[in-house]
């Protein structure tokens, strides 16, 4: 009996471990993902403009300016 709750508590952990790994993963697909479609297609830029720094560093001066 104290096998098979053994092989029981492995699966869970792996599973846990994968979701634990899944869920940043997948928030920073999304956070690219907004970037992209916010600046790309609501804001009608180019797709390489995206991922620069300074892009990012005027947005940000722009929202939080004094």
């Amino acid at each position: 009996m104290s096998e098979s709750n053994a092989k029981k508590r492995s699966k869970t952990s792996g599973w846990k471990i994968a979701v634990r790994i899944m869920i940043p993963v997948l928030l920073v697909l999304a956070l690219f993902g907004g970037m992209v479609f916010g600046y790309v297609v609501l804001g009608d830029q180019e797709l390489s403009e995206v991922f620069e720094w300074g892009t990012w560093k005027h947005v940000f001066d722009l929202i939080f300016a004094p």
